[in-house]
């Protein structure tokens, strides 16, 4: 994810409601089988899902709302800019991964 975060940065990422994602957000996602710290590319509010990318504009796939888990809120201990909403306020608002056994 270079330039944005590089080889063993320390990243904090929060629980986040995905229906507030946007284009551009850092997000800890699941996408066929695999958890990625990756870029949204392209949101689809209709069919709740966001399209995850890496830097170098690779798609990784399409995931829905309910395997997004989180939002990355500062790397490197610097805030990400654009965060401010998106977080979680409660438990109901987040997609909880532990029930995500089956995908």
């Amino acid at each position: 994810m270079a330039p944005l975060i590089h080889s063993r940065d320390l990243v904090v990422v929060a629980p986040v409601n995905p229906a507030k994602v946007e284009v551009g957000d850092i997000v800890l996602a699941k996408v066929t089988g695999t958890v990625y710290l990756h870029r949204v590319s392209v949101v689809d509010r209709g069919y709740a899902q966001v399209q995850i990318s890496n830097n170098r504009g690779l798609v990784n796939g399409w995931t829905h709302h309910s395997k997004i888990y989180g939002i990355c809120v500062t790397v490197a201990g610097t805030p990400r800019p654009g965060v401010d909403g998106k977080v979680a306020k409660s438990a109901s608002e987040a997609p909880d991964p532990a029930r995500d056994v089956a995908a």
